[in-house]
C-alpha cells in the first residue's frame, strides 16, 4: 500500500535581496555559496515528497524502512529551508540596537539589548548548527534557543524571530574558525525593520 503524499506541490527557492550581496563583513562569495546550500534543501524537499508518493506504508519500521528514512530526512530538508529563509530575510540591515516592538520585547525579557546579545552570542558559540531568539506563546516571552541540526527546532509553540546560522558553511570563507567574529558581523547586519514586521504580523504583545 502506497501513500500519495497527498496534495503536495513543488516549491522554488526564494530569491535573495540585493542587500545581501553588500553585507558588512560577510562577503558576496560567502552568501552565494550559502544560498546554494539553501537551494539544495528546496530540491531535496521536492524530491523526497515525490518519492513518498510510491513508498510502501506496510513496510514501515523504526529500525530501518524507506518511509522512516524519507520522513526523517524530509524534516531535515524542510528545516534547512525554513531556517535559511528566516536567516536571509532578516539580514541586509544596519544592525545596532533594535527599536520598536522587538526592542521593547528584548529589554523586557532579557533586561537589556546588551544582555540579549551576549546570551544569543553564547548560544551561538554553544550550538552546533543554529541559535534562535524565539517567542514562546505559552510563557509569553522571548528566549534564546540552541539547535544542533536543521531539524532541531526551538521548543514547540514558539515563533523564531532571529535565526543565527552557526554551521561552518555560514562563515568559514570569511572567518575560518573564528565563529565569534562572524556572530558579531551577523549582529551588525540585522534588519530590525524585518523583525518588527514579523512581530507585528504575529501580533506579539509587548
Amino acid at each position: 500500500m502506497a501513500t500519495l503524499a497527498f496534495n503536495h506541490q513543488e516549491i522554488t527557492p526564494r530569491q535573495l535581496k540585493p542587500e545581501l550581496f553588500e553585507l558588512d563583513g560577510i562577503s558576496r562569495e560567502s552568501v552565494e555559496a550559502h544560498y546554494k546550500l539553501y537551494e539544495g534543501y528546496v530540491n531535496k524537499r521536492n524530491e523526497i515528497l515525490e518519492k513518498l508518493g510510491s513508498v510502501d506504508l506496510g513496510a514501515a519500521n523504526q529500525v530501518y524502512s524507506e518511509l522512516r528514512a524519507l520522513k526523517v530526512e524530509l524534516s531535515f530538508a524542510i528545516g534547512g529551508i525554513k531556517n535559511h529563509e528566516i536567516y536571509f530575510e532578516h539580514l541586509g540591515g544596519a544592525g545596532g540596537a533594535p527599536s520598536g516592538r522587538i526592542g521593547r520585547l528584548i529589554e523586557r525579557d532579557f533586561g537589556s539589548v546588551e544582555d540579549w546579545a551576549r546570551d544569543l552570542k553564547a548560544s551561538g558559540m554553544a550550538g552546533r548548527g543554529w541559535a534562535w531568539t524565539a517567542y514562546d506563546w505559552d510563557e509569553g516571552r522571548l528566549f534564546n534557543y540552541v539547535g544542533d541540526a536543521q531539524n532541531t527546532f526551538p521548543i514547540w509553540n514558539t515563533t523564531p524571530l532571529v535565526a543565527l546560522d552557526v554551521y561552518e558553511h555560514a562563515y568559514f570563507l570569511d572567518f575560518q574558525t573564528d565563529r565569534g567574529s562572524y556572530i558579531d558581523a551577523f549582529f551588525a547586519n540585522l534588519d530590525w525593520a524585518v523583525v518588527n514586521d514579523w512581530v507585528n504580523r504575529y501580533q506579539i504583545q509587548v
